[in-house]
């Protein structure tokens, strides 16, 4: 019983100690509650300050997701791209250095190299390892002739290493637009391209339409087959209502700001620039009819001198002495024919750019339509913008040829600039070159102490004395002068860089191939041929303009040629027939069909239709070339050599490069006696500095 009272007794007192933590609990957690807006130091705020946190960011995150546009309509919604890491911005540095230092090699080489080697003088490195040994790094990834010539950057920035937020954003859009191609087969791609979206799709185009996957998948899922590369079709691209109520394209936001840079700029802005294009020409063609209707019903237009046909004020303009009206079609219509056929001589003024007037009514008028004027009648038609700089490119010629300077062309497109080397403003002068004076007399020594000193001397006597001759004084001093003036220009340097914005390419002054480092002008003798060849097969059959030395080949048609600068001449005999009782009365007169080729049987006249035979007149130029080449060389092409220049494909081992040497041996090279060309070469770089 007493035990029994012990267990009551501690049972209910623990039951009051329990209840009485539990109050006391309580009591102690509603003193924290209520003391947790005075206190920074309990418990609750310590817990409800990282949730509070943890929301805020959330909702931040949240708010910055709904402000970013679902589709891209202006290129103000573009946002700002974010500078690239230290260590990728380092890595296109080198692949920037390694690029100029090894222009022939493709970029992906050192992108490849780059990324297999350690942080530490990777550029040395790879330098090294491209110089000992390239072919084990290279395996054949060279760049071509056309894409060294074609290139204005050496990295461009589809080759540069791109972020992993970019890789990441291309990968997963490719995932999400070509469903039925494998993972594998898309990453395999874009490793291809260097995770380019616009260049990989393409082939991933081409993989989709054949995979059997996509075709499945488009029979259950009802999906739209995969479209081309083009922008009017591209999946990304929607047309959306713009505000003044017309379809707008857009493209669709990928959460990369670098991808949607690239994919607005290259889908588009071209689109913009198509719709604009088109817009302002309904536009101007709405205005022209409205301003024409009004203009009739007033009787407010204006005759064309030039075509008799009536125009608005807004289509006409007058000539500059006796004003005569000629309305804008008849200026497109002369423009262009004085640009692209035979109008230049009699309708352009070559001195002031201007055209001449081409009103009928009064063939002595000695006025002009300004050039603004032309410009502005050119702007109405279409690719007038294109016809006006070709005549800005024939006034440009024609005053380079009128100034008579010595010109630098480019060999690629028609820039031209005045040649420096001939009139230097600080060029250091040509003086004899002391150093060598010494060995010229020891030479000059063994020279008279040598057995065949007699023989010199006489031949020696025969040069001075044949030096009083004038036309042998004036032989020798025009090669020097050549001479000099090729040491000039090696020390002066061969690369020219045109600086056309349409072409920009680097030439060779010397050979005038594109320019390549390390550049050789003469690789081989066989390629040289092959290239006289060449040139002597299109001169045979080809014609240049004496006044303006402008090229062409008749495809068809009379032999009466006219050049675009008024220059005519005969087909056959490439006489001058412009003078004004030659023209056709140059060619036979006897009675003939149109088209018989034949020769007459009764004058010796050049026949209007004759037709030269083009393979005979092909086959006679190759022969003359191939054999000049045989006596220079002394010896007989082999028929791999033969079979290289009728096709210029496989290997042949007859191709000799030219070796060593120095100047001696490449003059007396396959025991030859050197010409004069090489004789001053050698005294003007040996003697001169």
């Amino acid at each position: 019983m007493f035990l029994s009272n012990l267990l009551g007794t501690s049972s209910r007192s623990s039951r009051r100690r329990t209840s009485f933590k539990t109050s006391s609990s309580k009591s102690r957690s509603q003193i924290n509650l209520s003391s947790a807006s005075a206190s920074s130091s309990s418990l609750s705020l310590s817990l409800s300050l990282p949730l509070s946190q943890s929301h805020s960011h959330s909702q931040t995150q949240a708010n910055e997701d709904s402000s970013r546009p679902e589709y891209i309509v202006d290129e103000s919604q573009l946002e700002p791209v974010a500078t690239l890491p230290d260590d990728i911005l380092n890595m296109n540095n080198d692949l920037e250095s390694l690029s100029s230092l090894f222009p022939d090699i493709q970029v992906e080489v050192f992108r490849e190299m780059l990324s297999n080697l350690s942080d530490e003088s990777k550029l040395f490195v790879i330098t090294d390892m491209l110089l000992k040994n390239p072919a084990t790094h290279v395996k054949g990834r060279r760049r071509t002739a056309e894409q060294l010539a074609g290139q204005k950057t050496s990295v461009s920035k589809t080759e540069t290493f791109r972020s992993p937020a970019y890789k990441a954003a291309v990968r997963a859009l490719a995932l999400r637009e070509f469903k039925g191609l494998s993972r594998s087969t898309i990453d395999a791609v874009l490793s291809e391209s260097n995770s380019s979206y616009l260049d990989a799709r393409p082939t991933l185009v081409d993989l989709s339409s054949k995979s059997w996957k996509f075709a499945i998948s488009s029979l259950l899922f009802r999906r739209k087959p995969v479209t081309s590369s083009e922008a009017e079709t591209h999946p990304l691209v929607y047309w959306r209502v713009s505000g003044g109520g017309l379809l707008a394209p857009a493209v669709k936001a990928t959460g990369n700001a670098e991808l949607d840079r690239e994919l607005f700029e290259e889908l588009i802005l071209p689109l913009n620039a198509l719709e604009k294009d088109t817009r302002e020409k309904a536009d101007r063609a709405l205005a022209l009819s409205v301003q024409t209707e009004e203009a009739e019903a007033c009787e407010a237009t204006y005759e064309c001198a030039c075509c008799y046909t009536d125009a608005i004020f807004e289509e006409i303009t007058t000539c500059s002495t006796d004003g005569h009206m000629v309305c804008f079609r008849c200026v497109q219509h002369s423009i262009t024919e004085a640009v692209f056929g035979q109008g230049w001589q009699p309708s352009i003024h070559k001195d002031t750019g201007t055209l001449r007037c081409p009103a009928v009514s009064s063939t002595d008028c000695h006025g002009c339509i300004s050039s603004d004027h032309i410009r502005r009648a050119m702007h109405e038609t279409e690719k007038g913008t294109e016809i006006m700089e070709k005549l800005d490119q024939r006034l440009a010629e024609h005053g380079l040829l009128s100034s008579g300077l010595p010109l630098v062309r480019c060999p690629f497109c028609s820039y031209a600039e005045v040649d420096e080397l001939y009139m230097p403003a600080d060029a250091r002068p040509l003086s004899v070159r002391f150093s060598r004076i010494p060995n010229v007399i020891v030479v000059l020594l063994a020279i008279l102490l040598s057995p065949a000193s007699l023989f010199l001397a006489i031949i020696s006597f025969i040069c001075l004395v044949l030096s009083w001759n004038s036309s042998v004084r004036t032989f020798v001093s025009q090669h020097f002068t050549a001479a000099l003036s090729r040491y000039q220009r090696r020390r002066h340097g061969l690369k020219f860089v045109c600086k056309n914005p349409g072409c920009e390419r680097s030439s060779c002054m010397s050979c005038s191939k594109a320019w390549v480092d390390i550049h050789l002008c003469h690789e081989s003798s066989l390629i040289a041929l092959r290239t006289q060849v060449e040139q002597a097969m299109s001169m045979a059959i080809k014609r240049v303009c004496p006044r303006c030395s402008m090229s062409f080949v008749k495809t068809e048609g009379c032999n009466k040629l006219t050049c675009p600068c008024g220059y005519q001449m005969c087909y056959v005999c490439r006489k001058n027939i412009g003078a004004p009782n030659e023209g056709y009365q140059h060619f036979c007169q006897h009675f003939r069909p149109e088209g018989d080729g034949r020769q007459c049987t009764e004058c010796d006249k050049c026949n209007l239709w004759e037709a030269e035979n083009t393979d005979a007149i092909l086959r006679k130029a190759k022969a003359d070339t191939e054999s000049r080449w045989r006596e220079t060389e002394r010896r007989e092409l082999s028929n791999a050599e033969k079979a290289y220049l009728e096709n210029g494909a496989g290997h042949v081992d007859g191709v000799r490069f030219a070796s060593g040497g120095g100047v001696i041996g490449s003059m007396f090279h396959n025991g030859r006696i050197p010409n004069m060309e090489e004789i001053c070469d050698f005294i003007v770089e040996k003697f001169v500095t």
